[in-house]
């Protein structure tokens, strides 16, 4: 029979915490999912070994402090220009993973060309894509991905097509690109979409280590702070709401690509 002090020795444990999420106490909201996103890439990390030679580059958002949370070398982009920099250092240091934590606002507004291009190029980066709907560290401000009718600091009357013009899937758009090579959209709201975005997070930094394109993960996420209701309230309201519009699941894989794939995307 086992000693249990064999048992209960550290690297006997089923589950740890990651060694490349750091022991700082988040800053974000209850409910929050950025918390969660930051254990899986940190988890990602450690499970393919790659710590030592992983950059990211923070957006301008409430992520901005990511690199307080995971251990590995960062970069502070201006606002919008994460694609940018991580071209760039991905360019010079070809060997490493490189990857962008952008929030909606970040992305798909002031952001939009670079990303567009950046995924045009098929530049060997994985971006990570928070989107919750709204600018949530400036006050709840209508974002570019804000639903039709969803009421905001800056739209109080909700987004009105007629004003505001329709929301933007970006994640839709820089699918069609020829430089896109994985593509998927997850979210974070329970224990089983935690496991299937944690998948589609090592897949992307997987895809990245092929050298085939760019991979990118939107995750669709709740503001509890911005949206103004409880964290429960948001799930819930995120779940009847966000994934209508926003659908879940793998939107372009080149990985292991299909013939149909191959054709409507081709790849370089």
């Amino acid at each position: 029979m086992s000693n249990i002090n064999d048992i209960i020795k550290p690297e006997n444990l089923v589950y740890k915490k990651a060694d490349a999420l750091s022991d700082n106490i988040m800053h974000y909201c209850p409910g929050c999912s950025h918390g969660t996103v930051h254990k899986l890439i940190a988890e990602t990390l450690d499970e393919l070994g790659i710590q030592d030679k992983t950059i990211g580059v923070s957006p301008v958002g409430c992520g901005v402090f990511a690199y307080n949370y995971i251990n590995c070398d960062w970069q502070q982009a201006a606002h919008g220009r994460a694609p940018a920099l991580a071209t760039g250092t991905k360019r010079l240091m070809p060997d490493h993973y490189v990857f962008t934590y952008q929030g909606d606002g970040d992305l798909a507004s002031i952001g939009t060309s670079e990303i567009m291009h950046a995924v045009n190029r098929g530049e060997n980066i994985t971006v990570i894509f928070i989107n919750n709907g709204i600018y949530g560290m400036t006050g709840g401000q209508m974002a570019p991905t804000t639903l039709v009718g969803m009421e905001t600091s800056s739209s109080p009357y909700g987004r009105d097509i007629s004003i505001h013009g329709y929301p933007i899937k970006i994640t839709e758009i820089l699918a069609q690109l020829p430089g896109a090579a994985y593509v998927t959209r997850q979210s974070v709201h329970n224990a089983t979409a935690v496991r299937k975005a944690k998948k589609a997070v090592k897949k992307a930094f997987e895809v990245q280590g092929k050298a085939i394109g760019t991979s990118i993960v939107e995750i669709v996420s709740t503001c509890s702070s911005g949206w103004k209701m409880t964290p429960t309230g948001a799930n819930e309201w995120m779940t009847e709401n966000m994934f209508p519009n926003y659908p879940l699941g793998d939107i372009v894989d080149k990985s292991k690509p299909k013939q149909e794939d191959l054709e409507q995307f081709p790849l370089k």
